[in-house]
């Protein structure tokens, strides 16, 4: 009878392993298909951050056009300030010049 009971024992026991170890393997697989989740949503998030950088460098570069063509602009709109600058005092020569004139002909017309 021990042998039996012996044998009894052994089968009890496998069965206990083979119970524990599926309890372990879904375990296993449950905490993998939550990393593997985890990963896909890393993953998509780095793509999403990739987009945003993707965004912000296109961005960038249309600021920096923007800054160049101001850039361009004051240096142009300097140029025709000097210009009109010297027109200005031309103007004023001619002015004072004028009003010379003017007070030596009321002189010669006196």
């Amino acid at each position: 009878g021990r042998g039996k009971m012996a044998a009894g024992g052994a089968a009890d026991a496998q069965a206990r392993f083979g119970h524990s170890v599926k309890g372990l393997l879904t375990e296993k697989v449950t905490s993998c298909g939550t990393d593997v989740i985890a990963l896909t949503k890393q993953v998509l998030k780095g793509s999403r951050s990739a987009e945003l950088l993707g965004q912000a460098a296109r961005n960038m570069v249309m600021q920096e056009d923007a800054i160049l063509h101001s850039e361009d602009s004051l240096r142009k709109m300097a140029i025709i300030t000097t210009h009109l600058q010297y027109q200005q005092e031309a103007i004023q020569k001619n002015v004072e010049r004028s009003s010379n004139l003017q007070d030596q002909l009321s002189h010669l017309l006196k």
